[in-house]
């Protein structure tokens, strides 16, 4: 299982607008079929070049599934956010894979 993380750091200036916006965006990825859910988390660290930074963390159901994404949806879908919101959001992408998860077994 994969992991495609994508962290935004978004500027003050169009912080309210970006989080409407990003909250309609994920289901649109998630329609893909490629993924099988997504998180949207808050980045609780304080920025040297300000703003608010978030996570967005969309589960693949395979690497095959994830690079489909890639070459079908990916540029498609980034480019509404690019025109969007320009030089005020700052976007990297990593990818995860996951060994191993744990549960917490009450007894």
């Amino acid at each position: 299982m994969y992991i495609y993380n994508v962290t935004v750091n978004i500027d003050d200036s169009v912080h309210d607008e970006w989080l409407l916006w990003i909250k309609e965006h994920i289901p649109q990825v998630l329609a893909t079929g490629k993924f099988e859910k997504a998180t949207l988390t808050r980045v609780l660290v304080e920025e040297d070049m300000g703003g608010q930074t978030y996570s967005i963390q969309y589960k693949s159901y395979s690497r095959e599934a994830l690079d489909a994404y890639y070459k079908e949806d990916a540029d498609a879908l980034r480019i509404e956010g690019l025109k969007k919101f320009a030089d005020k959001m700052l976007a990297f992408r990593t990818e995860l894979q996951i060994i191993d998860e744990y549960n917490v077994e009450f007894k």
